[in-house]
């Protein structure tokens, strides 16, 4: 199976270069950022008309409880809990519809600490009784232990080779089948971190942004 080209970055790009992006490269969906959220202040996405984003599909990240690095890190069952009714109502805000998967971000790499599986279980399990789907963002390389612990929740997974900017030329981004990502199960790859690809439409000619690949041209759909 070939993936649909996609990126994220936490910073909107604007209308112009939406615009160019879809037409002029393979990316059919993009990270939206539900905001604020704990580990993730910045409304950008969020402020943007929604006609900004015709023809485009989604993977709406809530950036919440970090074990590591910067952020919020109250990482308890409870914190699950609020933070998964917190993210369901920023969908909604966000006019996604009810059925609509939501992806929560961890940004940290194994080992997966009780804690955090706890704090995952219990925004999933919130996330799915307010009627919406829960999907995690995660390191490949415990993807499984995710997957085992609330096995409906889509994978997400992260599995890049480096994390420096890099310039990544041309218009074709690849689109790798995400179960070939290092997780058998996953919806979703990011493959590539702090990629600068052109975009005439920016203001720097550029854009820095994640390249992913996922199984559905809409990520956000059930």
């Amino acid at each position: 199976m070939v993936g649909f080209a996609g990126f994220d970055r936490s910073d909107y790009p604007g209308k112009a270069a939406m615009d160019w992006l879809k037409a002029n490269t393979n990316f059919r969906w993009c990270g939206f950022y539900l905001a604020p959220a704990p580990s993730h202040q910045n409304t950008s996405w969020m402020d943007a008309d929604d006609a900004d984003f015709d023809g485009w599909g989604f993977a709406p990240i809530y950036v919440g409880q970090e074990t590591t690095g910067p952020g919020s890190h109250s990482v308890t069952a409870a914190q699950g809990t609020i933070d998964g009714a917190a993210a369901c109502a920023l969908m909604l805000k966000a006019n996604f519809d009810h059925g609509s998967f939501v992806y929560l971000d961890l940004e940290n790499g194994p080992p997966l600490l009780t804690a955090e599986r706890e704090y995952v279980g219990a925004w999933c399990d919130a996330v799915v009784a307010q009627g919406f789907g829960a999907g995690v963002y995660c390191s490949f390389l415990f993807a499984a232990q995710i997957k085992a612990l609330r096995p409906n929740a889509r994978i997400w997974a992260f599995h890049v080779r480096t994390v420096s900017q890099h310039t990544v030329s041309g218009a074709a981004f690849p689109t790798p089948d995400p179960s070939t990502s290092g997780f058998f199960g996953a919806d979703l790859w990011q493959l590539d971190d702090e990629a600068i690809i052109p975009c005439a439409a920016a203001p720097s000619g550029h854009l820095i942004v994640d390249l992913n690949s996922a199984n559905s041209a809409d990520p956000s759909t059930p």
